[in-house]
């Protein structure tokens, strides 16, 4: 998602902000000097990835893509509280959601996710009249969306613009610059399914 969005707010969401630190803290401890290489990598400024490392500061949609990207790990895996065997049931009130754009843009995990997920599920929110842009993901991943309401337009590439109404669903190539577009007067609500292709 590009990069003129600035991280989330400072700290609310304590849980999953701890979350994400502790799993960059661990992929990180592995190497001198890996967090510089690690803002260079993500286009992150050493001080924010600093203040997200340590629990300081929420990141935005966006800067936890630049981050998974840059780390080659799937988006999911930094979100991932420890693996648990059995059923688990994730409540709405208890629900991990990351934000962008001000909050215009909000993502919320439907998925208890592992180490390296090959699939992830989300409900994603847009306010009525909203474009956010993303970043290409890693090659070979997809997503399909469902939407439940609203009007959503998609822009995938070179692709032409996709208008999508309540039911409809688009599958399309998510490794090229894409955009979720909120059309109408009301917010747009959509289940998405992130899948990876295979990875080195």
């Amino acid at each position: 998602m590009n990069a003129k969005h600035a991280e989330g707010p400072p700290v609310t969401e304590q849980d999953l902000t701890l979350v994400i630190a502790a799993r960059l803290r661990a992929r990180l401890r592995q190497e001198a000097g890996a967090l510089d290489k690690l803002a260079e990598a993500a286009g992150v400024p050493a001080d924010r990835l600093e203040a997200i490392v340590n629990g300081q500061r929420a990141p935005s949609i966006d800067v936890l893509w630049k981050i998974a990207n840059a780390l080659n790990v799937p988006f999911g895996s930094l979100i991932a509280p420890a693996p648990r065997r059995g059923a688990a049931v994730i409540r709405k009130s208890d629900a991990n959601v990351l934000t962008s754009s001000g909050g215009a843009f909000r993502s919320r995990a439907l998925t208890v996710f592992g180490e390296a997920p090959r699939v992830e599920i989300y409900e994603l929110t847009v306010a009525a009249g909203h474009r956010e842009h993303s970043l290409a993901h890693a090659p070979g991943t997809s997503e399909d969306i469902l939407v439940v309401k609203g009007e959503l337009e998609i822009v995938a590439g070179r692709e032409p613009a996709y208008r999508l109404g309540p039911g409809d669903a688009i599958h399309f190539d998510a490794d090229v610059p894409h955009a979720y577009c909120a059309l109408g007067a009301e917010e747009v609500i959509a289940h998405l399914v992130l899948a990876y292709g295979p990875r080195d």
